[in-house]
């Protein structure tokens, strides 16, 4: 193998890298939009004052 053609091959690797590690960054930021989306929904669905109080008679 010439040094041109393994330059080239070397060239591809490193674009195929930088764009696979651009994508998982993207689907990280993403997945972490989703977590937050899916905290908010969480705290808000929760009654803040449940339990603080108990009504007895006897």
């Amino acid at each position: 193998m010439d040094i041109a053609s393994l330059s080239m091959a070397m060239g591809t690797s490193n674009v195929n890298s930088d764009v696979g590690i651009a994508v998982l960054g993207k689907n990280l930021d993403t997945l972490k939009q989703a977590g937050d989306g899916m905290l908010k929904m969480m705290e808000s669905s929760v009654t803040p004052n449940l339990g603080q109080n108990i009504d007895y008679s006897a």
